[in-house]
């Protein structure tokens, strides 16, 4: 009997240490970092403010923070300026006056939101640039680094139509809005490498304005006039897709080396496999969608309000050639427009 009680307060003992055990594991595996982390995004607004809702790259980047927004207790609002500058500007004044806690949005170009942008974080809203930047830093901008971008295009021409090579070494260049940044600082860092290039004779440089159709006529011309061309860079594959057009209807295909550069959208893949693009430099989408969402977390947690931390987040981007497309390679802008209506 002694023996069987010994036993038995034994074993009660043993229960009550590995009770004890669980109790402190359980409070050690609580994230004490958690709870303010996510009560630094519970209510907090999102004001969406692309140049356009209607193309792939403001689908993906506003479907990324919709979806994480809205797993984290936070209102998400879109506005769709349809292309037009004056629509941007409008809107953003409207976005002030309402105060949202972050403005993610996408200049038209250089200096047409940088007052506004300015004013915003002054009234500390935190402002996310993405793609295309302004002449004012904000909280964070979002993109790659397109003067490294425009330096790696030209580069990659050189190759095709350097001194090395028995071409013609003529080249033509197709911009977006002159003063968009995207194409603006792209063509600083083409203009850089090919200073250093006297042998490329650049044939045409000439602004299409994001329309595929004005793309594909200027280079229809460029290519009548230039029937020896060896090489063509557009500046985003959105409207490379004219300009790659009008080289494979002239039968110039194997002739001229196109480049372009885009978020690696299907119609990317699509156009490469068919001969449309040459090259691709693919900076994701998605990805930068991403990268925007964590810019906004970073920004609500550190708590100093708009404009007090201002980073420069640069997209990494990769060469995509035809031999690089398999399925699932590029991703469907379908899926992320529907996360948006």
């Amino acid at each position: 009997m002694k023996s069987i009680l010994r036993f038995g307060l034994l074993t009660a003992a043993l229960a009550s240490l590995t009770l004890g055990a669980l109790t402190v594991r359980a409070q050690e595996l609580n994230d004490p970092f958690r709870g303010p982390a996510l009560e630094s995004l519970k209510g907090k607004k999102i004001a969406y403010l692309p140049i356009s809702l209607g193309f792939d790259l403001a689908q993906a980047w506003g479907g990324v923070i919709k979806t994480e927004a809205e797993r984290y207790g936070m209102e998400f609002t879109s506005q769709d300026p349809n292309w037009s500058t004056d629509a941007m500007s409008q809107g953003l004044t409207s976005l002030i006056a309402e105060h949202p806690d972050v403005i993610v949005t996408q200049n038209p170009d250089t200096q047409s939101l940088a007052r506004l942008l300015k004013v915003a974080n002054k009234k500390g809203i935190i402002v996310v640039q993405m793609n295309m930047q302004g002449a004012v830093q904000t909280d964070a901008f979002v993109g790659p680094d397109f003067i490294a971008l425009g330096e790696q295009t030209a580069n990659m021409m050189l190759k095709k139509c350097g001194a090395d090579t028995s071409t013609s070494h003529k080249v033509a260049l197709v911009q977006g809005v002159l003063t968009g940044g995207v194409s603006y600082f792209q063509i600083q860092g083409i203009k850089k490498v090919f200073a250093e290039h006297p042998e490329i004779k650049v044939v045409s440089s000439q602004a299409a304005d994001w329309d595929a159709s004005k793309a594909r006529a200027i280079t229809e011309t460029v290519l009548q006039q230039n029937p020896d061309l060896c090489g063509v860079i557009d500046v985003w594959d959105g409207q490379g897709v004219g300009t790659g057009a009008a080289i494979k209807e002239a039968g110039k295909s194997d002739q001229v080396y196109f480049v372009t550069s885009g978020g690696g959208a299907q119609s990317t893949c699509d156009r490469l496999k068919d001969g449309t693009f040459s090259a691709v430099i693919n900076y994701n989408a998605p990805g930068m969608g991403r990268d925007a969402w964590t810019a906004i977390m970073v920004a609500l947690q550190n708590g100093q309000g708009g404009g007090k931390i201002k980073t420069q987040i640069y997209s990494p981007t990769f060469v995509m050639t035809k031999e690089d497309v398999r399925d699932g390679t590029c991703w469907d802008p379908q899926n992320y427009a529907k996360l948006l209506r």
